[in-house]
């Protein structure tokens, strides 16, 4: 096994600050504050400086829901791991802080107006936020196993792939995608799924002591879960076009979270020993609905329609966690941490596959079924081939990642509590006398 360097003192801060140092700059450059008048490239969708400003206001209530998701939500969900709770948490915020900076930049340099600059509004930010969602769904398929210099590697390769892809949907290919089923969740999965193939680690082929949940960290987790389930209808609703899309799109994503839940939890007993639930499939598969219904939230597909997208949607993610997980990690190499390919991949096509139908059925203004195949095509082929080039390059041991025997394991990189550390030793002093005294 290569020897890794795990210190951060130096190559982490330097990282870190030269990467920030970049963003100002280029901000410098490139950014101004949004004067609520619309411009050439339509920045503003608004009559007056009054209109514009007040579509601003009207939407940060959405901003923060989304805000909330990013932080919290994303965040707590990855606290399931007993002893990488730190690192789940604080992570997830370090690449947060700097992503949705990145996301911006590259977003909004595809938008520049005749100056050469682009503004700043509420709508940016949101979409600066939905960007750096695709970078927290791929951590969570190499969680554990990467150090914090890797991840803001990834991060800044990701976001650039992913403004690439998202312009070619949205303004080549003028697919719809309002609760970015594809762009989002299918892309930030396939391109975790594929840094994770990369970066396989045939000593973790038979699994890690510290993989495992405690019942405090499962605990945590669901935290997570509750803040994505509540304010996932403002996640897909937030970009619509107009007040009747959004209000349509709150509507289905409302409707089809509170179906999947119902089959989510209904195939965890049917699929678990003696009826039992399990707290993987709660914590992740009552989300899917949220994720499936993305791409066709907007379009009139009937309550019902919402409704069997979110069902299909439990069913599908409950049974990804209990039976395709193991068989991804046995044959083909795919070490997937948290189940993204469960909660995002799967559901993603599916939400693709969706919109694709609701549009060929004409359930959206000027929509054309071909554009929607092609946009779901390329965000997986993006993803695939960028998160492979990723991987390549974060496999080099300069980065730090952690070896085996240290992986899902907060210590390596945090400052942990010292009687956290003290209760490990006895337990291990715990086990070893105890093994000798079998013996």
């Amino acid at each position: 096994m290569p020897a890794y360097a795990t210190n951060m003192r130096l190559k982490f801060p330097i990282l870190a600050l030269t990467l920030e140092i970049i963003t100002i700059i280029l901000f410098a450059v490139f950014v101004v504050y949004d004067d609520g008048h619309e411009d050439s490239h339509g920045d503003t969708h608004g009559n007056s400086t009054e209109d514009g400003m007040a579509k601003n206001l009207r939407l940060y209530p959405m901003f923060q829901d989304v805000h909330v998701m990013i932080f919290i939500g994303f965040g707590f969900l990855m606290t399931f791991l007993k002893r990488y709770g730190f690192s789940s948490v604080g992570i997830n915020m370090l690449l947060a802080g700097f992503g949705l900076q990145w996301g911006m930049l590259m977003q909004g340099l595809w938008h520049l107006n005749p100056e050469g600059k682009f503004k700043v509004n509420m709508l940016k930010m949101i979409n600066a936020d939905f960007s750096t969602a695709t970078v927290l769904i791929s951590f969570g398929a190499v969680l554990g196993k990467t150090s914090p210099v890797q991840l803001l590697i990834m991060t800044v390769l990701e976001i650039t792939i992913f403004a690439m892809n998202e312009h070619l949907v949205a303004t080549v290919l003028k697919a719809s995608d309002v609760g970015a089923s594809m762009i989002i969740h299918a892309y930030g999965a396939y391109f975790g799924l594929a840094v994770a193939r990369m970066l396989y680690r045939p000593g973790l082929r038979d699994g890690h002591d510290n993989e495992g949940s405690v019942y405090h960290s499962d605990l945590f987790a669901m935290i997570g879960t509750v803040f994505l389930w509540m304010f996932w209808p403002s996640f897909n609703s937030a970009i619509a076009e107009s007040d009747a899309e959004q209000f349509t799109a709150v509507v289905n994503t409302y409707l089809s979270l509170a179906t999947c839940v119902m089959s989510a939890y209904a195939i965890s007993s049917l699929v678990e020993h003696k009826g039992k639930l399990d707290m993987v499939h709660i914590q992740n598969a009552t989300l899917a609905g949220g994720v499936a219904v993305g791409t066709c939230a907007d379009m009139d597909i009937e309550p019902f329609g919402a409704m069997m997208i979110g069902l299909v949607a439990g069913i599908i993610s409950t049974l990804g966690f209990k039976y395709l997980t193991p068989i991804l990690a046995a044959n083909l190499g795919i070490q997937d941490t948290c189940g993204v390919h469960n909660l995002h991949g799967m559901p993603g096509i599916l939400g693709g596959l969706a919109g694709i139908v609701a549009v060929a059925m004409g359930k959206k203004k000027e929509g054309n079924a071909a554009m929607q195949a092609a946009a779901l095509a390329s965000s997986i082929g993006f993803a695939l081939i960028g998160g492979a080039v990723t991987g390549l390059i974060m496999r080099l041991p300069v980065w730090g990642q952690p070896p085996d025997q240290n992986c899902f394991d907060d210590s390596i990189y945090w400052e942990v509590p010292e009687e956290e550390e003290e209760n490990e030793e006895s337990l291990a002093h715990g086990d070893h006398s105890k093994n000798k005294a079998e013996a």
